[in-house]
């Protein structure tokens, strides 16, 4: 062992024990401990990698950004993985790539329609109006807070070409019914998959399903690099696709810190480029730099070692708020699993129904007065938001119930941080509200 390497030994295991020391587990105190509705866990590994990854000072995407590719892409079960820099990035680069002319007739072209939901995130639709297409909303239903599928074919017009689709909090919507309408039509598919890692659809990992589909790594989502997401695809000719497009819009697949990997970098002839020009700068896209850093890669494979118990605790967690909640049915709609799936959740979702003695706004004020940190379902109705007033769409159908749950829905936590007596304070809470209300 160098001396160089002694040293860094040395610098890691102070990490540990500053890891030890600094994030010492903290007494939750009913009422004065904030409840948050998500948030990142980790222990000492992390740091770890981390500061491991920083001393190599390699701080472009590298070894771990290589090997989180591949552990990520066999998790989920896909053949390719194509880290970028946030789920939205994630989002935007899997619907760029399909606009590129090299996949001819199946090119989406400004004007072509996409499919979608107005009750969510909004980087799941803003690709579609970046990318000059037309989103197509359809309405949900209020207990998966999914697509309500029944109004999917009627949906589909002469200039359908996509579908792009996110599993609300975790909760996978009809995929069967979703596939049967893309592979019917001829339909690109997009799995936002941001808030799902780790649901399964008929025993197979959401993630897995769509022509293209995208995890976010942001702190609220079940595994964190700070800030990051990735791409996934069984095809090799849309992998290459999203990393042009992530990398700056060039033609050349080399990664950081490689020259010549097709060995005929001097003889290509692309454009109107002269012969032999630098294929590394030779350009078939308009593209954006949102390659992730190998710090991030660093921290995120430390998470993936831990997604299994991540898994099982939001579970737990879910299920322990359904059963302590299952009493106040009458005021509240609780949420519930989609047909076939077996859900990683990310949120609990409640919606007050409109006959209900009190307002949303009440139960959520007392929630929050007692320190227990609530959520809206995102953007509530897009449609209704000032930034897309102006933006041209289609609505299939009505968006009765994404109304509903713009002005009746909220959710809270179920994340891993969560602890036995957060939960119980959360349903005393909530009980405390909903009793005097009681016949």
């Amino acid at each position: 062992m160098s001396r160089s390497d002694e040293i860094k030994q040395q610098i890691l295991d102070l990490v540990r024990t500053y890891h030890d020391e600094a994030f010492r587990a903290q007494p939750f105190v009913p009422g004065e401990t904030a409840v948050p509705v998500s948030g990142k866990v980790f222990d000492a590994a992390e740091m770890i990698n981390l500061v491991d990854s920083s001393l190599e000072f390699w701080l472009t995407t590298g070894r771990y950004a290589d090997q989180f590719e591949r552990e990520i892409a066999r998790t989920v079960g896909v053949r390719h993985a194509s880290l970028c820099n946030s789920g939205s990035s994630a989002n935007l680069l899997a619907l760029a790539a399909l606009t590129s002319p090299s996949l001819g007739k199946r090119q989406l072209q400004p004007g072509d329609e996409v499919i979608t939901v107005a009750a969510g995130f909004p980087t799941t639709v803003n690709p579609i109006i970046q990318n000059r297409l037309t989103p197509v909303f359809l309405d949900i239903d209020l207990r998966t807070h999914n697509i309500a599928v029944e109004n999917l074919e009627a949906a589909i017009s002469p200039r359908t070409k996509a579908i792009m689709l996110a599993h609300t909090l975790g909760n996978p919507f009809d995929l069967d019914a979703v596939m049967a309408a893309a592979n019917k039509h001829d339909l690109w598919f997009i799995e936002d998959n941001c808030d799902a890692l780790g649901s399964r659809y008929n025993g197979r990992f959401t993630g897995a399903f769509g022509h293209l589909s995208t995890i976010s790594f942001y702190p609220a989502h079940h595994i964190t690099m700070g800030e990051g997401g990735v791409v996934l695809t069984n095809r090799p000719r849309l992998k290459k696709l999203v990393e042009s497009f992530r990398d700056w819009g060039r033609d050349c697949w080399c990664p950081p810190g490689k020259d010549n990997t097709c060995g005929q970098r001097f003889e290509w002839q692309l454009g109107d480029l002269p012969y032999g020009y630098d294929h590394k700068y030779i350009y078939s896209h308009i593209g954006y730099n949102l390659k992730m850093t190998d710090m991030q890669a660093a921290v995120g494979l430390a998470q993936l070692q831990k997604l299994p118990g991540f898994i099982a605790a939001r579970k737990q967690n879910w299920q322990r708020l359904y059963d302590g909640l299952k009493p106040f049915a009458e005021f509240l709609i609780l949420p519930g699993p989609t047909a076939n799936s077996d859900p990683s959740w990310f949120g609990f979702l409640l919606t007050v129904r409109p006959d209900a003695p009190f307002k949303r706004n009440e139960l959520i004020n007392h929630l929050e007065s007692n320190k227990i940190a609530t959520r809206l379902l995102f953007g509530g109705n897009l449609t209704r938001q000032p930034a897309y007033q102006q933006t041209p769409h289609r609505v299939v159908g009505t968006l009765t119930n994404t109304d509903i749950v713009m002005n009746q829905t909220f959710w809270i936590g179920v994340y891993p941080g969560l602890t036995t007596p957060m939960l119980d304070y959360i349903l005393e809470n909530f009980a405390a509200f909903l009793r005097p209300f009681m016949a």
